[in-house]
């Protein structure tokens, strides 16, 4: 999915995932201007059937190689987790808090996985205590903690050994391994590691954790890096003489953002699989191993719009500003304050767009500081006080990752559209 002449990325989004009724924008057959109405602005929707659209294409994708998990950091609103898990989908969490939510879902504690660089002593306490399916170990005094907690509760935990790879397994937008990092085990010292979770009888090595970056959207970078990841589990395996459990590939499937952006080809990962497949059930040392992947945003992002409302417009030297009520304090990924080196613009439509003229502007929020901008140079048409904006992809790393006591402003709504019905499922409604 990348920009065409005359049509945004925004423009195409809608297309795919959306529609315009007499040009007004719908999310499941719901007008926005109500929604607006009866829960005030600005607020986040998120569209069910979307999710399990997502979810559907990829497990179709990776039939017969791998089942699909959600990473709950991604959104972690119960009443999105459920959507998952009635599709089939365990859980990757990274705090206890995400293992109380996915419990509170209906996530069975074995099909959930816990992964994440400095758990804390109640983290491991409550993830032990509870049953969890899994817990990913990232650094030796981490390995100690869980065969203590291990200890005190009688069980033996079943652990997976996270990877920190080398360089041929990189790519994505942000790399997560081949250089030093505070996640996972350095591969040069896997044997050693795999030696040492094996001398301690309270733990026991069911898997291992590869995840080379995120927002990755080329698929043979990401065949390449699950295929590596095969290797290391296969080398793993050799170590300990017994097949594995687990292969956690990771996530990193990513969604475009920017103008540019070309949207993941599934047809591509579909084609890689008969590869993969028959690789692994040619190995006994991985034929019987869980293989998971685990995304969060190429899972939860399309579904979700955050929308504004127009507070002025006013031009400034030359430059068009719409002020609108939401901003950076509920969506730090899209004002480019989230790991944006470069800040490029979101997609962002009007509410109501009827095909007129557009013209660049900038649309920013109401805090008293210049970052609070969701848009730099984006067309829209003429707005005005009391109109509406949308910003799409926001299903994922949106109001969670968000600054939301920043300057005392309220915390918006949170909308799940299901079946033409809509419900808040915001912290009132947890």
């Amino acid at each position: 999915m990348s920009d065409t002449a005359g049509e945004s990325l925004a423009d195409r989004l809608v297309a795919a995932n959306f529609a315009r009724c007499d040009g007004v924008l719908h999310v499941s057959g719901l007008d926005l201007r109500g929604l607006a109405e009866t829960y005030g602005t600005p607020f986040f929707v998120y569209d069910a059937d979307l999710f399990r659209r997502a979810y559907r294409d990829l497990a179709q994708a990776v039939e017969g190689f791998a089942v699909v998990d959600y990473s709950v950091k991604a959104n972690p609103v119960p009443a999105i987790i459920r959507v998952f898990r009635d599709e089939g989908a365990g859980a990757e969490i990274a705090s206890g808090s995400e293992f109380a939510a996915s419990w509170a879902a209906g996530i069975e504690p074995r099909h959930i996985l816990f992964a994440g660089p400095g758990k804390s002593d109640l983290d491991i306490e409550a993830t032990v205590a509870g049953g969890i399916g899994e817990i990913h170990l990232e650094n030796s005094e981490e390995m100690a903690r869980v065969a203590e907690a291990a200890g005190r509760h009688g069980v033996v935990q079943r652990v997976a050994i996270r990877i920190n790879p080398g360089p041929d397994a990189q790519g994505g937008a942000m790399r997560m391994g081949g250089k030093p990092s505070p996640f996972g085990f350095d591969e040069e010292e896997l044997e050693a590691i795999v030696d040492a979770v094996e001398a301690e009888p309270r733990l026991r090595l069911s898997g291992i954790h590869l995840f080379a970056g995120t927002q990755g959207l080329a698929a043979a970078t990401l065949l390449s890096q699950w295929a590596y990841g095969l290797s290391l589990a296969e080398r793993v395996a050799g170590r300990i003489a017994r097949p594995l459990e687990t292969v956690d590939l990771g996530g990193g499937l990513g969604i475009p953002y920017f103008s540019g952006d070309t949207a993941l080809d599934l047809g591509a990962i579909r084609a890689g699989m008969p590869a993969l497949i028959a690789r692994v059930a040619s190995d006994p040392r991985l034929a019987t191993a869980r293989i998971v992947l685990e995304p969060g945003r190429f899972l939860a992002g399309p579904a979700g719009l955050y929308v504004a409302k127009v507070r002025a417009v006013k031009l400034s030297r030359g430059s068009r500003f719409v002020i609108t009520d939401g901003g950076m304090h509920h969506h730090l990924a899209a004002s480019g304050n989230l790991g944006q080196v470069v800040k490029r613009d979101y997609p962002v439509t009007a509410v109501v767009d009827r095909g007129g003229p557009r013209s660049p502007c900038a649309v920013v929020g109401p805090l008293c500081t210049p970052l609070d901008m969701l848009a730099r140079a984006t067309p829209l048409p003429d707005l005005a006080a009391g109109d509406l904006v949308a910003v799409l992809q926001s299903g994922a790393y949106a109001l969670t990752a968000s600054p939301t006591g920043f300057l005392g402003h309220p915390r918006p709504a949170e909308i799940l559209v299901d079946g033409g019905t809509a419900r808040e499922i915001g912290p009132a409604g947890w």
